[in-house]
């Protein structure tokens, strides 16, 4: 009797070392899979980062060449505004000269 319990002994400490084993191979398993996911993760968010900056890049210099782009325009406007006001003033300086002679010289009572 002493015999078949001490058997059952050694059967619950084997059974338990087993049940450890599992456990601890568990525990090895997920905390590959942990460190697993969070390389992909990392990964996806690297793959996203590059692609945001990406965009960003392409926009920033669309916006960079739309920036070049106004400006050229608007010195095309601004010099075509001065040649127009230089034409006008050309036409009507002698008109505003006399009406200043006219108006300086004549006396009044």
């Amino acid at each position: 009797m002493a015999t078949r319990g001490q058997g059952g002994i050694q059967q619950l400490l084997a059974a338990e070392q087993e049940a450890q084993h599992i456990v601890n191979a568990a525990r090895n398993a997920k905390l590959a899979r942990l460190k697993q996911a969070k390389e992909e993760a990392d990964k996806e968010i690297a793959a996203y980062r590059a692609q945001v900056e990406s965009d960003f890049q392409r926009k920033l210099a669309e916006s960079s060449g739309d920036s070049g782009a106004n400006v050229k325009r608007l010195e095309i406007e601004t010099d075509e505004k001065i040649y127009h006001l230089k034409e006008e003033s050309a036409r009507i300086s002698q008109d505003v000269v006399n009406m200043l002679l006219k108006h300086v010289t004549t006396v009044k009572n």
